[in-house]
């Protein structure tokens, strides 16, 4: 496990702490109000991390730096909160998200990706009423990658004049009650805040 890793998932969630003792205000609502149902598969879009990394190169090289944007979903479970993240191919963790198109707003954005990755499928009865109704709260963190490589640093380097990736994460108010659609080869897990402290293996 690397130090770098490590830094990455403990900044997060120091962020998100620091946003609680703040006073900062965010209902929780417990995960028995969520109801969970399944859609179709979605693949992702590289075999592996060589590979992801050359797409971004390619997509670097015609349209320039990089945004992604993840949310940050909390609720209450057994006395503690719990933020929902996708496991993918009982392989890792991520946060809901994805990258931006060139000139999307971030918070539409965030919207939409959240929409194709949780939102039940258009047509059904789950649908009715969902689409883009996230409410997306403060910027918790932001991530840069310098170069076209896995490390990623909550700073520019002093050296780097032109990142290839920024990565921000919002905090998303969860509805007191939602339909979640979750791909069929994906996992949505509830993890408390305690197990993601120091735990990069997350």
């Amino acid at each position: 496990m690397s130090n770098t890793i490590n830094l990455w998932v403990n900044t997060h969630i120091s962020s998100l702490m620091t946003y609680f003792n703040d006073q900062n205000t965010i209902f929780r609502y417990p995960l028995s109000n969520f109801t969970f149902s399944t859609k179709e598969a979605q693949p992702e879009e590289d075999p592996s991390v060589s590979a992801r990394l050359q797409r971004l190169q390619n997509n670097y090289e015609d349209f320039g730096m990089r945004r992604t944007v993840e949310g940050i979903l909390v609720v209450h479970d057994h006395g503690h909160p719990h933020i929902l993240m996708l496991q993918i191919a009982n392989a890792f963790f991520k946060l809901p998200g994805d990258y931006l198109k060139p000139g999307e707003d971030d918070v539409d954005g965030l919207k939409a990706r959240l929409d194709e990755r949780l939102a039940p499928l258009p047509g059904s009865a789950q649908h009715l009423g969902q689409d883009g109704d996230w409410e997306i709260g403060d910027c918790l963190a932001q991530w840069w990658r310098p170069n076209f490589e896995t490390f990623m640093y909550p700073f520019v380097p002093a050296h780097v004049t032109k990142p290839k990736e920024c990565k921000k994460l919002y905090l998303v108010q969860m509805p007191e009650r939602k339909v979640l659609a979750v791909p069929k080869n994906m996992k949505l897990l509830a993890i408390p805040l305690f197990e993601l402290y120091d735990n990069a293996a997350r």
